[in-house]
């Protein structure tokens, strides 16, 4: 046993074994102290003289991290192609001035020169200001009368250099205007003791009548954002639905009597223009309808009603050549003629082609793949134009009635999700109708100053019918030198005017006697019209034929003696 507590005395325990190194190491480093100090030279103290004490210690103080060493800044840059420049100093900041700021320059005066003044501020804008008003002159027609618009306006501002028609209304005028707008009064010419003074007039043409009215609804436009999140229940729908159908049969009959010239159906999804006959030319009742789908012109085929697409694209050719035109694919007429391409012979055609490809040993399984390829191809050639202005179409004479019940019936007429779900297409309209409320056009006045010119001028902003600004500037030329309007149009039915310019440019049987018969045909339209409810004047203007009986409508300039210039 002691031989083992020997052994056992001689090992070294890994505690002990690190107190070892531990202690080496402190070792060391007090030894490399000690060299450091030897190595540097001792300050001679003298420790009864303060002043050297004080002087050893700051000459041991410790260096401050933060401070900036200059030895390795960098030398300033100096470009051997500029001339020598003094280096810049704190002292001489004071006195000199920065290089970078330019010396000053020394003015002379000089005789002023107004030509040469005037060629240095228009220099710039010559070739600009040109060719805006060559684009503005060749843009502008000159006519003798104001051409209609068909589109729904959303803004109209009048401008005159005298003052326009008061909007602060009297209580004499304010009932006078609502008693002319409500019996279809022409104030001018009956003798009645109604104001006919120019604020009456004007209040008069700023009236309409609408069904649905739902005050905490924008109905027109029908998207807009205060519509979402509007829930309406069933027994609302219900309700609205019944009102609805009465209040659009009651129109549509005061429309084929010749009661009312026109009237708007507004949906989510499409946009229908009525009009009675001899408005725009046309000698039967007739609708507009944008823009259209596919489905819907398959939904109008399948329940038998004509329609054409006068503003469908001609360079799609026909069904032959993969594409469509007016007469192939817009009509679904059972009689048409000899000379259109119809659609038995090009079925005939297919057949010959199958029968063709069955000869040579094709599989029946490729003919379907080949049959249904080009059936889609046709497809997306009929679709391309969905959603566009291209897609209108013209219903005409009887097919009108079956396009009214269509809409009666038709389920995609009153939208059950999305934005007013549940509630009926609005219908505007310039004359009363069953059910319909009667909406007010708000117009503001102020004065304004263009070019050091002060101007009057009245904003209006809302539904805008059609027959509004015929009215309007019929009053405005009586009483006025001169004025102008800017217009906003809805996008939605730019395809009215459109369609109705082009019907009348272009109609489809030239006629022998054209000027003839087309004033014929106004003068008869005028007549059957004369008891609609609206001014002569503005009948007048909706019956026109012709040239520039209809356009697009965006700045309106009127000057007496030399008529109107439109764009």
């Amino acid at each position: 046993m002691s031989g083992e507590t020997g052994l056992a005395s001689k090992w070294t325990r890994p505690d002990d074994f690190i107190r070892l190194q531990l202690l080496k190491q402190k070792k060391k480093r007090l030894a490399a102290r000690v060299s450091n100090n030897n190595n540097k030279p001792a300050l001679q103290l003298d420790e009864t003289d303060k002043s050297k004490l004080l002087e050893a210690k700051l000459a041991q103080k410790r260096k401050n991290p933060f401070a900036k060493h200059t030895d390795d800044a960098k030398k300033q840059r100096v470009d051997p192609n500029l001339p020598d420049i003094e280096p810049v100093t704190a002292s001489s900041c004071f006195v000199k001035e920065t290089p970078t700021r330019p010396p000053p320059t020394k003015f002379l005066l000089q005789k002023f020169d107004p030509q040469a003044f005037h060629k240095l501020l228009n220099q710039a804008q010559v070739n600009v200001e040109e060719e805006d008003d060559a684009d503005l002159a060749a843009r502008q027609k000159h006519t003798a009368h104001l051409p209609v618009d068909w589109c729904l306006k959303t803004r109209a501002r009048f401008f005159c250099p005298t003052e326009l028609p008061d909007i602060q209304l009297k209580t004499s005028q304010l009932a006078s205007g609502l008693t002319s707008f409500v019996r279809c009064i022409d104030p001018q010419q009956t003798d009645s003791t109604l104001d006919i003074s120019d604020a009456t007039r004007f209040n008069q043409s700023t009236y309409y009548w609408q069904h649905p009215h739902l005050p905490w609804l924008t109905l027109y436009p029908r998207t807009a954002k205060e519509n979402i999140g509007v829930v309406v229940g069933e027994r609302e729908r219900k309700a609205l639905a019944e009102e609805w159908d009465y209040s659009f049969r009651g129109l549509f009959q005061l429309l084929r009597a010749r009661q009312c010239p026109y009237f708007f159906l507004c949906a989510n999804n499409f946009t229908v223009l009525f009009r009675a006959a001899g408005v725009g030319g046309r000698a039967e009742s007739h609708a507009l309808v944008t823009p259209s789908t596919r489905g819907m012109r398959q939904a109008l085929r399948q329940e038998g009603i004509e329609f054409t697409m006068p503003l469908k694209s001609e360079t799609h050719g026909n069904v032959n050549d993969g594409s469509f035109t007016e007469e192939s694919t817009s009509t679904s007429s059972l009689i048409q003629d000899p000379s259109e391409d119809s659609v038995p012979p090009v079925h005939e055609d297919e057949d010959e082609d199958e029968d063709w490809l069955e000869s040579l040993g094709v599989d029946e399984r490729e003919l379907r793949r080949i049959q249904s390829s080009h059936a889609r191809k046709l497809q997306a050639a009929e679709m391309r134009e969905d959603f566009s202005d291209n897609s209108l179409l013209l219903i005409d004479g009887v097919e009108c009635q079956g396009f009214f019940s269509y809409l009666l019936n038709a389920k995609s007429a009153i939208s059950t999700v999305g934005r007013l779900a549940g509630v009926p297409p609005t219908l505007l309209s310039p004359v009363a109708f069953p059910k319909a409320t009667m909406q007010h056009l708000v117009p503001r006045s102020k004065k304004v100053r263009l070019d050091g010119v002060d101007y009057f001028s009245v904003d209006i902003k809302g539904v805008i019918m059609p027959t509004f600004l015929p009215s309007v500037a019929e009053l405005l030329c009586e009483t006025r030198q001169m004025f102008s309007s800017t217009l906003a149009s809805s996008i939605n039915t730019l395809a009215f005017s459109k369609a109705t310019q082009k019907l009348l440019e272009s109609p489809k049987e030239p006629q022998s006697e054209g000027d003839g018969e087309d004033a014929a045909g106004q003068v008869f339209g005028e007549q059957n019209l004369s008891e609609c409810g609206l001014l002569p004047t503005v009948v007048g203007s909706i019956c026109r034929t012709g040239q520039h009986a209809v356009g697009l409508l965006e700045r309106v300039c009127y000057q007496r003696g030399e008529g109107f210039a439109w764009s």
